[in-house]
């Protein structure tokens, strides 16, 4: 209780944190952290991870990473579960066929944050370009992330398509039109060292059609800049840090 007491006042936390020495509620969510030995000081830590609870008190859904040092973001899961939730650090790219607006669920982030990108399409009145998974020698929509050791991206997430009809080649095809949203996760590595920023770029390519002309691929450039913040290493008050055996005897 006294160390989540000194943590709240030192970070200006006001919402209640819980106190489970016994872990009794971590064992009642079948969250316990079966991977740490019994005789570890640090036996009794959960597993951890988020739940989304409606107004009833029912779990809609829940958030947990196997590496303990990987945690989903609270915006991100936001954006997640509300699909029509903004982002941050929203950017805007218009071509002749259409329009993105690139966001981020986050501004700042930290070491083993899992983090929501977005783009919103829209689509010019009579364009549409060709989902993933199509065949047939068709150009799908595609979101590469560059690459770095310091994240890992996700695999693209895209919304359910819908057929079109190619009367003139008697074709039936994955496409969309209007609007429509692409999400890419990304974790932030375990990073060391002060605070920057983290530059963050993409491509999203595409080939738009209308029911004359198919145009040529085009490339749409894409960047976030993200800020690290630096862990907190502050340690608690000697009083307060748990002591080992051996070093109560001493």
């Amino acid at each position: 209780m006294e160390l989540l007491a000194d943590f709240a006042k030192r970070k200006n936390v006001s919402i209640p944190l819980l106190s489970d020495p016994d872990s009794a509620a971590i064992r009642s969510f079948g969250i316990l952290n079966e991977a740490v030995p019994r005789d570890q000081p640090v036996y009794g830590i959960p597993n951890p991870g988020t739940y989304i609870v409606d107004e009833s008190g029912v779990v809609k859904a829940k958030f947990f990473e196997d590496p303990y040092r990987e945690r989903h973001s609270a915006a991100s899961i936001l954006m997640r579960q509300f699909p029509t939730a903004d982002g941050t650090m929203k950017f805007q790219v218009e071509t002749a066929h259409l329009q993105v607006t690139a966001s981020a669920s986050d501004a700042v982030v930290r070491s083993g944050s899992r983090i929501l990108l977005a783009l919103d399409i829209e689509l010019k009145p009579g364009m549409h370009v060709y989902a993933p998974g199509v065949e047939g020698g068709y150009i799908p929509i595609d979101w590469s992330i560059t690459g770095s050791p310091e994240w890992t991206a996700h695999p693209l997430a895209a919304p359910a398509s819908e057929k079109l009809h190619l009367p003139a080649i008697n074709e039936t095809v994955p496409v969309y039109q209007g609007k429509f949203r692409l999400t890419r996760e990304l974790t932030v590595g375990v990073l060391r060292g002060p605070g920057r920023d983290l530059a963050i770029s993409g491509t999203f390519r595409y080939q738009a059609c209308d029911d004359k002309v198919c145009y040529t691929p085009r490339d749409v450039p894409l960047s976030w800049n993200v800020r690290l913040e630096t862990l907190d290493t502050q340690r608690a008050p000697e009083e307060l840090r748990r002591k080992t055996p051996a070093q109560g005897a001493r």
